[in-house]
């Protein structure tokens, strides 16, 4: 049985919540194009407010159940099924990741190397997302450095932590208790790969829920989907020392977020913006 590729026209709000679905049915390779990610010469890119994601696996018969799923959670995807053609997937996909320079902090993939003078944190990009590249990474990657330049020694939650970069790099910059934690297990086992990558020790790791981390931290980072945000508002709130910053938010869902968590005490302290994205910062005492 040849291999085939299924492209989603999806809101781009949903693109991540399709990626992570689409990995989940068996998916063998995945491509996003979006504002942040054009497409190469040559190839269809996205209509205005939506985004195109690809997905490739090995028989019709899983694609066409993935296909399903996604119409369960997203009913208006428009989806074209065909053949894909013979690719070396294990090096053409290596031409859509790119690496990250945010002040004196870089993250790339192993085949790059770091500017001189950088703070450099390498990632195994085994996903199609989690590589550092994504704007709300980059808003992150930025009140990081910030927080951990002013504060020595910090301790930093990073709640939905992906690969780690956030984590990894906060316990790059000094923090002295870092703790990162993610409900899906393969984003956890990716995290844990990466610390090792890099000769990072001292970063927990885990699945663990919010309720099972003990203590506050000087610095709580969520980077993670707007819904989720508000729904654990008051626990992200309970954990925070001094700084909260929240990520994964669109422009037009800022306003839900960020009076969510003035109801939970915190005060709201400015942000940053990337394209569609915004970061909220809060302080917390």
């Amino acid at each position: 049985m040849s291999a085939v590729s299924l492209s989603l026209d999806v809101p781009e709000p949903e693109a991540e919540r399709v990626e992570a679905l689409l990995w989940d049915a068996g998916a063998t390779g995945l491509e996003i194009r979006d504002r942040e990610a054009p497409p190469m010469p040559g190839v269809r890119g996205p209509s205005p407010g939506e985004a195109i994601v690809v997905a490739w696996f090995e028989a019709r018969a899983p694609a066409e159940a993935a296909l399903e799923d996604v119409k369960a959670w997203v009913p208006e995807v428009r989806a074209l099924l065909e053949e894909a053609p013979e690719t070396d997937w294990s090096t053409a996909w290596r031409a859509r990741i790119r690496s990250t320079r945010v002040g004196r902090l870089w993250v790339g993939p192993p085949w790059e190397t770091a500017p001189a003078g950088t703070v450099a944190l390498t990632i195994e990009p085994k996903m199609a997302f989690g590589t550092g590249d994504h704007p709300t990474t980059a808003l992150c990657l930025a009140a990081v450095e910030a927080f951990c330049s002013a504060h020595p020694g910090a301790s930093v939650l990073d709640v939905g932590t992906g690969t780690g970069v956030l984590a990894l790099m906060a316990r790059k910059l000094g923090a002295i208790r870092v703790v990162g934690v993610d409900n899906d297990p393969m984003s956890v086992t990716l995290a844990q790969e990466n610390a090792a990558l890099n000769g990072i020790g001292g970063v927990e790791l885990s699945g663990a829920t919010l309720d099972a981390i003990d203590g506050r931290f000087d610095l709580v980072l969520a980077n993670i989907l707007a819904n989720t945000l508000v729904e654990l508002a008051p626990a992200l709130v309970q954990h925070t020392r001094v700084r909260l910053v929240l990520a994964g938010v669109l422009i037009h869902q800022g306003d839900e977020v960020r009076e969510a968590f003035e109801r939970a005490g915190a005060v709201s302290d400015g942000g940053d913006r990337a394209g569609d994205w915004v970061r909220l910062d809060f302080r917390v005492s």
